[in-house]
């Protein structure tokens, strides 16, 4: 297959094809996962989905090879254990493909005082949202820093930006891959491999289904279109950013919490999430 990757000017940006290339995404089976791989897919990227319900997979598959041409491959993975790194890499590397961009999507958060968390929950919080990210992305990051053809996107949040009492792990699970990514961008700066943390805020996804509650969707809810338009954007820039907000509201607030004292934004978040 003959790869393409072609960089037109657009001003500031850039519209990057990734034609010949393979994204492998995960928690690619709904909302923000599912989104990235449509809108990679209509920019010619093969795919790898991975998530841990194959049927929804293997629908999105079915759609996506009939609306843009391009190669899926589903993958059914639990991804919360762990060495899923070198596990998923193993079974993708044994499939024959190579992977020029990782899309770590995959992720859940927890909604009530710390105290009262089930410490199982926690642990799997903890290993999805954290552990599993960076194995996956030390797994596949040498075979993209070969390539130089893509993109390795983190999806963070704007809960990292502060401390979220009664959701004291997610945000501080989050804040880990915005610090984590943030540093790895740099080290990677010469590479042309583009690395981006994607803070999203409250979007309309299954997140808050699993999160069991509405009143931490604090703000305004974007789509997942409006979301991962902001991360391919960002990718399309000459400088891609070392991580980018999506929504102008959502920067705002970002930018008060990094400017306000630490105790003010710890408050303001609290009465923010909090139901009880």
């Amino acid at each position: 297959m003959t790869t393409s990757f072609s960089l037109k000017p657009i001003g500031y940006a850039m519209t990057m094809t990734y034609t010949g290339t393979t994204a492998l995404i995960t928690g690619a089976s709904s909302g923000l996962g599912a989104e990235f791989a449509g809108q990679f897919a209509s920019r010619g990227s093969n795919l790898v989905l991975v998530a841990r319900r194959e049927d929804r997979l293997e629908e999105s598959a079915k759609d996506l090879r009939a609306k843009h041409g391009v190669t899926v491959t589903v993958v059914p993975m639990d991804l919360g254990r762990p060495g899923v790194g070198r596990e998923l890499f193993d079974e993708v590397r044994g499939r024959g493909i190579t992977v020029d961009t990782l899309i770590n999507n995959a992720g859940f958060g927890t909604h009530s005082p710390f105290v009262e968390e089930a410490p199982d929950t926690i642990a799997s919080e903890i290993s999805l949202n954290v552990a599993a990210l960076v194995d996956i992305t030390r797994a596949f990051l040498p075979d993209m820093l070969s390539s130089g053809k893509g993109a390795l996107v983190n999806v963070a949040s704007t809960a990292a930006f502060q401390p979220i009492p009664g959701m004291a792990v997610y945000g501080a699970t989050k804040a880990f891959v915005l610090s984590f990514t943030e540093a790895v961008a740099h080290e990677t700066k010469d590479s042309g491999l583009n690395v981006l943390a994607l803070c999203p805020g409250a979007t309309r996804t299954e997140f808050f289904d699993v999160l069991g509650s509405q009143s931490a969707a604090v703000g305004r809810m974007q789509t997942s279109g409006q979301v991962v338009g902001t991360a391919i954007k960002a990718l399309d820039r000459k400088g891609t950013p070392g991580s980018v907000v999506s929504g102008w509201v959502n920067r705002v607030a970002a930018g008060f919490a990094q400017r306000l004292p630490r105790a003010v934004t710890v408050a303001i978040a609290a009465r923010a999430v909090q139901d009880w």
